[in-house]
């Protein structure tokens, strides 16, 4: 799945090479024409300077090479080259032509002609010449020419400028859309903040915070919210009222079996049925509350209230007991987790070490480096062999029959809490050496937040 950053910064960067390649293409032939004409210009002033010492030193030839200094013409082979001459043979070369010559002039035409030729050195020049006639009437021929190697030189100059200013422009331009692509898809990380730190709580997103396109979507999750609360709510009724329903009947049914009792039949096959049938209805209904609990909204539990009652109840059952109950628990920590449910898990996961204990039950929580919240109740009693803890989640499985009970205490704390997104481990307590029931709920943030 292509996510919106990917397909912005590669549309951004494809747009980007696009347009970077066409203004190359478009500004490289611009500078290529450029330099050409720069290129020819400056061989016709040559020409033309030429021609204006021809005119001026023929008869002292010394001072027509100090007109024509350019440096470039005194370097052998330099690339830059000038030469006249008449009809009758008479020759003035540049030094740069050593014993070299440039082509015999043909035609009598006194039009200014360029042409390409093979140089001195092998490679090609462009040439201009033309004849002319002096005041006294002599006719000399004038041309000079310059390597193309030069002309390809500045091109190559030109280009290698071009592209290292591209490839910065691309550098920026790059920068340019991740920056873009990131205040543009702000909005959408800070949506995605709200909505988790919303989901918590009973309020709606703040439509107006966010920018008029991402307006709409805000509308639709606010409405989303809404909804998921009113199914939560209602299927969290129906439950309800479902047990309340049944409990009459299974009350006066138990009441029936214990008159029936009383006068000396025996229905105790029956009773434990009708435990079972109790236990299963409890389980089923738990689950049918806890439908969802995981992406509930505004489902959570304060431990300092809810561990407070359990630690203040159990420990009055424990003495009763002769035993003893401790409790040690961080302050502030909230589970996102119906109390409710909540308190039904702890309850059987206390009331199973309370029954089974020797003397010592021990109820720990604290937050974990993840940020869920773990809770530990260990005793010291037999505990459960290894191969054995995975069956003590089944529906209706008890591996000891001497104690009350209907074996779905843990099965129904186990469906709770994957329920809301948690796990629980069972194992040998390392502290008490009985069970150890490690339960890890996910976390809903510090207690003195506002609920919403």
């Amino acid at each position: 799945m292509t996510s919106l950053r990917t397909r912005a910064v590669t549309g951004g960067i494809l747009l980007a090479v696009v347009t970077i390649v066409l203004a190359l293409a478009g500004l490289g032939s611009f500078m290529n024409a450029q330099t050409q004409t720069r290129f020819t210009d400056l061989l016709r002033n040559r020409h033309s300077q030429a021609i204006v010492a021809a005119a001026s030193y023929l008869d002292r030839p010394d001072k027509l090479g100090r007109t024509l200094g350019d440096p470039a013409y005194q370097r052998p082979f330099s690339g830059e080259y000038w030469q006249i001459q008449s009809p009758e043979g008479a020759v003035y070369r540049s030094p740069s032509l050593v014993k070299a010559a440039l082509p015999a002039p043909t035609g009598s035409s006194t039009e200014r002609r360029s042409i390409e030729y093979v140089g001195p050195t092998g490679n090609l020049v462009v040439g201009i010449s033309q004849w002319i006639i002096l005041d006294d009437g002599s006719r000399w021929h004038v041309q000079v020419a310059s390597s193309l190697d030069q002309l390809e030189a500045e091109l190559d100059a030109v280009r290698q400028s071009l592209l290292s200013a591209f490839a910065i422009v691309a550098f920026v331009g790059v920068l340019g859309a991740l920056a873009q692509v990131a205040m543009i898809l702000q909005p959408l990380n800070a949506l995605r903040k709200d909505v988790s730190a919303r989901w918590e709580g009973e309020n709606g997103l703040e439509v107006e915070s966010y920018p008029v396109e991402v307006a709409p979507l805000v509308t639709d999750i606010n409405g989303l919210m809404d909804r998921n609360r009113d199914i939560i709510r209602r299927s969290r009724r129906q439950a309800a009222d479902l047990a309340h329903a049944i409990k009459t009947p299974s009350a006066i049914m138990r009441n029936e079996l214990g008159a029936l009792e009383n006068k000396g039949m025996p229905v105790q096959d029956a009773l434990e049925a009708l435990d079972r049938l109790d236990a299963q209805l409890k389980r089923s209904f738990a689950r049918m509350r806890a439908d969802g609990g995981e992406n509930a909204v505004g489902v959570f539990t304060d431990l300092d209230a809810a561990l407070g009652r359990m630690q203040r109840a159990f420990s009055a059952l424990a003495r009763n007991a002769e035993k003893e109950f401790s409790a040690d628990y961080e302050p502030d920590l909230r589970v996102r987790m119906d109390q409710s449910d909540f308190e039904e898990v702890m309850g059987n996961l206390l009331d199973n070490a309370l029954k089974w204990s020797e003397g010592r039950v021990l109820l720990t929580a604290k937050r974990s480096d993840d940020n869920s919240v773990i809770i530990m109740v260990a005793d010291d009693g037999p505990g459960i062999p290894q191969e054995e803890i995975a069956q003590v989640t089944r529906s209706g499985h008890r591996l000891d029959v001497s104690k009350p009970g209907t074996g779905l205490g843990l099965a129904i704390a186990s469906d709770l809490i994957n329920a809301y997104g948690g796990d629980i481990l069972l194992s040998r307590s390392e502290v008490l050496g009985g069970l150890s029931a490690v339960v890890r709920l996910p976390s809903s943030g510090s207690s003195s937040l506002d609920h919403g």
